[in-house]
């Protein structure tokens, strides 16, 4: 089986974006270093369909995600589904929102098929087992600020490739691309948290998710607070895995969901503010999705835990 490639794999959905860029609300631009910046939400009007793009090219096109619509009692919310057949290199390796990109007083949080070159965190990636090899680089920054030349650089010498081979995706999180692909990390979610716990990422075989997406709100803590809460109360997984001893599987299932956290239980805008604005000071077992369920793939056996929680949901949106 040939070595994946998410960087190469991601890059014809990335020239899908470019090429439709009218059609999907974002506009493109090439940098003095001949860097491509693809705008879905700064200076431009983005939206779902835009976010839905960008959830594929951050799995680093070994992913896929559908929009939908869902009924939460009295109110219906738009939801991304995302099933992929390659979760651990596609989540973890891929998606996952691990490199903390900071060039003087300028810092954004980078994820998507990029990672992979840099090797941000190390420890992630020899957890997985996996390393990218490409001449090409693509990076989603969740940011309200375009990076510049200098950021760019910075980007490209981490990931060993020319600062024209460079794509960088801008999402700020008052954004309706933003709020979707944010929702679009569920089934990411759900494997970090477990990677956390200990499971071994690479024993899980397949990851379904859905999740609702938040309405946009201009302050960016409002806004990033409900697109937390659309994971951490409404969000659900899917994993099928191949894993030895049901018992223990059973317990780790049992330890994910956002309900076995003791910050659990109100909208995240107040979690973050009781907190004093401080993630480090929030119980990380939070970061979780609402209700998982996985089943061994060995022994047939099924466990579930966490169920989606309505009212905080409807709190959230209504603030």
């Amino acid at each position: 089986m040939a070595q994946l490639s998410v960087n190469k794999n991601a890059l014809p959905i990335v020239r899908e974006l470019i090429d439709r860029s009218q059609a999907f609300g974002v506009t493109v631009e090439r940098t003095g270093l001949g860097t491509t910046i693809i705008d879905a939400g700064i200076e431009t009007v983005g939206g779902y369909m835009a976010g839905k793009v960008i959830t594929e090219i951050c799995l680093g096109g070994y992913g896929e995600a559908k929009l939908t619509l869902d009924c939460y009692e009295d109110i219906h919310l738009p939801c991304i589904c995302v099933t992929t057949e390659h979760p651990a290199v596609a989540t973890l390796g891929s998606q996952y929102a691990g490199w903390g990109i900071k060039v003087g007083d300028y810092f954004a949080m980078g994820s998507g098929p990029a990672r992979a070159l840099s090797l941000k965190p190390k420890e992630l990636y020899e957890k997985i087992d996996y390393r990218d090899e490409s001449d090409v680089a693509i990076i989603l920054l969740e940011t309200s600020k375009k990076p510049s030349d200098e950021v760019n650089k910075h980007i490209a010498e981490a990931c060993r490739v020319e600062a024209s081979n460079l794509y960088v995706i801008l999402t700020p999180t008052s954004s309706l691309a933003a709020s979707t692909q944010i929702s679009g990390r569920i089934v990411e979610t759900g494997i970090h948290k477990l990677t956390e716990l200990g499971f071994d990422p690479k024993k899980i075989l397949h990851g379904h998710g859905c999740a609702p997406i938040a309405p946009v709100h201009p302050k960016f803590v409002r806004a990033m607070g409900m697109t937390n809460d659309m994971i951490l109360y409404g969000g659900v997984t899917e994993y099928i895995v191949d894993y030895e001893n049901d018992e223990e599987l059973r317990d780790f299932v049992e330890k994910t969901p956002s309900s076995a956290s003791k910050a659990y239980g109100k909208p995240f805008y107040e979690i973050f503010e009781e907190a004093g604005r401080d993630f480090y000071k929030i119980d990380p077992a939070l970061f979780a999705p609402a209700s998982i369920s996985v089943t061994n793939n060995r022994t047939g056996k099924s466990f579930s835990a966490g169920k989606v929680n309505t009212e905080i949901l409807k709190k959230s949106i209504v603030m």
